[in-house]
């Protein structure tokens, strides 16, 4: 079992559902998330008032799978995220000891479906 996050940018999100629904994924967990990286955010006037803006808007997708669906998950992410510019995210592989389903109270890979 893993706990796949990634961030991507908010436009993205639709494509990155579409490819996961393409791959079978549908269980998800989407937040919203501000975080800069290599693009450093960027300087904004607005009525004479110059603002650097350091955190940028970005979505956080969490997704628990079976180790089967590692690899189909990571690459649902990237075809639909990937633009091919700065910013276009991150995605992080945890291992995942232990998942409760508290409504039947399974464990383990059966708990996530």
């Amino acid at each position: 079992m893993k706990l796949i996050i990634s961030y991507i940018k908010p436009e993205r999100l639709n494509a990155v559902k579409q490819e996961l629904y393409k791959r079978n994924i549908f269980k998800m967990s989407v937040s919203n998330a501000l975080g800069c990286g290599q693009q450093k955010g960027y300087v904004s006037a607005y009525r004479g008032a110059i603002s650097e803006v350091n955190l940028l808007r970005k979505v956080r997708v969490a997704i628990a799978v079976n180790d089967e669906y590692v690899q189909p998950t990571i690459d649902g992410i990237i075809a639909g995220a990937r633009t091919g510019h700065i910013g276009d995210g991150k995605i992080f592989v945890l291992p995942m000891d232990q998942c409760i389903r508290i409504r039947t109270g399974e464990t383990g890979p059966d708990a996530i479906g």
